[in-house]
C-alpha cells in the first residue's frame, strides 16, 4: 500500500520520513490520536508495522505497491463483478487500472475520521486484508449510489471517476458499523485466496520485468513440437562451445570464456555464489531450458520455512530447480521436471498418485563433490520396474525426490530437517555424508517463458 517508507530519527530526535507518498502515513497516525502517544511510542508503533513478519501491514517497494492495487482489482473483478463492469461501460476510454491505482486513497483520504478509526482498529488486528474488504464495499456502495442518486450521475463522473470515488467516500451514506459489517460479510475472501492472488500477481510482474529489462535476450515461446525456435537453436549452438560435458565426466572440464551474456549470469543465489559451480549446474539442464531466464520463486531466507508457502509460490511452475544448503555447508538439489501441483491429481479411481514426474528429473551435488545423477532409465535398455520411476512425491507433511529402497531427498513440513539415501530411481549415493541434514537455506527457481 505504501511506497518506499523508511523511518528514522534525525539529530534533533525528530522523525525522518523518506517516501514518495509519505503523507499517507499521516492517516495512520490519526488513529493513534485517540490516546496521543509520545514520539518514541509512535515511532516504535510505525516501525512494528513496517517490520511485521506475521501479517502484512505496509508494502515498501514500488513492485509491491503495484502488486497490491492489481490484487485489489483482480479481487474486485470476481467479488464485485457488476460494479466493475459498470465502471468499464461508464468510462470506456479510461483504463480500469487508472481507477484502482489510487484505491488506498478512497479509504485513507476519503472516508470520514470516525470511519477510519474503526477501520484502523481492525487493520492493526488483521492486517491489510481489512482494507481490501473495505475497498470492495466502497465500490459496491458507489455503484448503487450512481444508479439512484443524481449527484453521482454518470454524465458528471465519467471524465474523472477516480476523484469521484474519493468524493463519494467523504460523503459515504453508511455508518462505520454498517460499513465494517458489509466488509466482513463478503464470502469466499479468505486470507489464503488473497495470498494466492497476490503471489500470482507478484510473480507475473517479476516475469515481465525480466522480459522487458535491458539486454536480456530471452526466448518467450517454443515451437508446436515443443522444441526451441530456430533462433534458440543458434543461441544453443553458441552456448554449446562453453557448456560441454564429456561422456563419463561428473562435471565440465576446462571451458573457453563465454561470449555475450546468458541467463545464468543473472542468477543471484545465496546458496551457490561460485560462478564455476553455477555454470556446471547450468550445463546439466536440458538444452532447451538453458536459454530461459531463471527467476527465484521461493527461498527460506525471504519467505519463511513453510511447506504451505512453498506450494503457493512454486506448485504451478514447470520445471523448477531446487537447491539446498545444509548447516554443514553441503550443497545439493534436484531439477524437477513436473509441477508440484500434480501431487493433487487423481487417477480414474479417485486416488491421488503417490509419485509423479518424468525421466527428465535429475539430482545433483555441488559441494563437497560435483556430480549429476540422472534417471537410471536413460541408460537402460530394458524396463527397470516401478521402483526406478519414483521421481517426485509430496503431501502436506513432506516432499520427496527419488525413491526405491530409499529416498534421495526428503524434507519435512517445516523445511528444516531432511534426509538423503541411495535410491533406485537415480542410483545415487547419499547427497551428504551423514544422511540426515538440517536445512540452512532452500531456494527454488523457475524459468521465465518455459
Amino acid at each position: 500500500m505504501f511506497l518506499g517508507l523508511k523511518l528514522d530519527y534525525d539529530d534533533r530526535n525528530e522523525f525522518v520520513f523518506v517516501t514518495e507518498n509519505c503523507v499517507k502515513i499521516v492517516y495512520i497516525l490519526c488513529s493513534f490520536q485517540q490516546f496521543p502517544p509520545q514520539k518514541e511510542e509512535a515511532y516504535h508503533c510505525l516501525a512494528a508495522l513496517v517490520g511485521s513478519k506475521e501479517k502484512v501491514f505496509i508494502n515498501q517497494t514500488k513492485l509491491l505497491h503495484e502488486v497490491t492495487w492489481k490484487t485489489v482489482m483482480q479481487i474486485a473483478k470476481k467479488h464485485q463483478k457488476n460494479s466493475v463492469s459498470y465502471f468499464q461501460r461508464l468510462c470506456p476510454g479510461v483504463k480500469l487500472e487508472r481507477v484502482f491505482m489510487d484505491w488506498c486513497w478512497w479509504i485513507l483520504a476519503g472516508l470520514p475520521f470516525q470511519h477510519l478509526v474503526r477501520i484502523m482498529d481492525c487493520y492493526f488486528h488483521e492486517g491489510i486484508k481489512v482494507l481490501y474488504r473495505i475497498a470492495l464495499v466502497t465500490i459496491n456502495l458507489f455503484h448503487k449510489e450512481c444508479q439512484s442518486n443524481n449527484e453521482w450521475n454518470p454524465d458528471n463522473i465519467k471524465n474523472d471517476i477516480a476523484n469521484a470515488l474519493i468524493k463519494f467516500c467523504k460523503k459515504i451514506p453508511v455508518s462505520p458499523a454498517k460499513l465494517l459489517h458489509a466488509a466482513f460479510s463478503i464470502r469466499g475472501l479468505s486470507s489464503t485466496y488473497i495470498s494466492r492472488i497476490f503471489i500470482k500477481t507478484e510473480m507475473l510482474l517479476k516475469s515481465r520485468s525480466v522480459l522487458n529489462s535491458g539486454n536480456k535476450q530471452l526466448v518467450k515461446s517454443r515451437s508446436s513440437d515443443n522444441l526451441p525456435t530456430s533462433q534458440s537453436q543458434v543461441n544453443i549452438q553458441m552456448m554449446s562451445h562453453t557448456l560441454t560435458i564429456r561422456e563419463g565426466q561428473k562435471s565440465p572440464g576446462p571451458r573457453a570464456i563465454a561470449m555475450g551474456s546468458y541467463p545464468i549470469h543473472n542468477l543471484k543465489s545465496q546458496i551457490c555464489s561460485c560462478e564455476e559451480s553455477l555454470f556446471t549446474l547450468w550445463s546439466w539442464l536440458p538444452v532447451r531450458i538453458t536459454m530461459y531466464q531463471p527467476v527465484l520463486l521461493y527461498t527460506t531466507e525471504e519467505h519463511g520455512c513453510s511447506l504451505t508457502t512453498f506450494y503457493v509460490r512454486v506448485e504451478q511452475h514447470e520445471p523448477t530447480l531446487m537447491m539446498i544448503k545444509t548447516c554443514n555447508n553441503e550443497v545439493f538439489g534436484a531439477y524437477c521436471s513436473s509441477r508440484w501441483f500434480e501431487r493433487n491429481i487423481k487417477d480414474d479411481k479417485g486416488q491421488r498418485q503417490a509419485y509423479f514426474g518424468t525421466g527428465e528429473t535429475f539430482l545433483f551435488s555441488l559441494y563437497p563433490e560435483r556430480a549429476k545423477y540422472p534417471w537410471v532409465g536413460i541408460a537402460a535398455d530394458k524396463d527397470l520396474g516401478h521402483s526406478s520411476e519414483l521421481f517426485m512425491a509430496a503431501d502436506a507433511k513432506m516432499i520427496t525426490i527419488g525413491g526405491g529402497e530409499g529416498q534421495a531427498i526428503w524434507m519435512d513440513e517445516n523445511i528444516r530437517f531432511g534426509k538423503t539415501d541411495s535410491c533406485k530411481t537415480f542410483n545415487n549415493p547419499p547427497l551428504c555424508p551423514s544422511g540426515d541434514f538440517e536445512i540452512r537455506v532452500l531456494e527454488v527457481y523457475g524459468f521465465v517463458g518455459a
